[in-house]
């Protein structure tokens, strides 16, 4: 069984001092990960740098590169979520970012009659643990097939799943 720790704000205040979180007791350090490297998922993709994104692998077929939504640090109300919890919540997001499209995804008129679906630099809906996942210099990222996409969103912040 795994246990969850969350922390509000004030008393992650009261604890450390108020320039930040590095004065934390280990335990709550190592509940909250701060001793491993930092995930490059944790940034937006859209500000990525265009030589990060041109080092991707460039997907072939039907196939499309996503980059998942890894969720925030804190929550709306301010609370700590532990980065195990993040890891997992990444892993079965639904939310993520389009990169690359292969040379043949939408190209099917039968399949996709109206035309495409979406296309680079959108955020989508995708089914849980779809794709095939991979690291790219700590990046996560995953290649899906071109009709795994749901819908189309404005901002994975909005998606909450159950």
């Amino acid at each position: 069984m795994t246990k969850k720790l969350y922390v509000p704000e004030h008393v992650a205040r009261k604890v450390n001092k108020p320039a930040g979180m590095e004065d934390l007791p280990k335990p709550v350090k190592t509940a909250f990960g701060k001793d491993k490297s930092e995930s490059k998922n944790e940034n937006d993709p859209s500000e990525m740098d265009s030589s990060a994104l041109e080092r991707l692998p460039q997907p072939t077929g039907y196939r499309m590169l996503i980059i998942p939504y890894y969720p925030s640090e804190k929550t709306k109300g301010g609370l700590y979520v532990p980065d195990q919890i993040r890891d997992r919540e990444a892993f079965a997001t639904v939310a993520a970012y389009v990169v690359k499209l292969g040379p043949d995804a939408y190209q099917d008129s039968q399949k996709f009659p109206t035309g495409r679906w979406c296309s680079e630099k959108d955020w989508v809906l995708i089914g849980r643990y779809a794709g095939n996942r991979f690291k790219v210099e700590g990046l996560e990222v995953r290649i899906i097939n071109d009709d795994n996409i749901i819908a189309t969103i404005l901002d994975p912040k909005d998606i909450s799943y159950v």
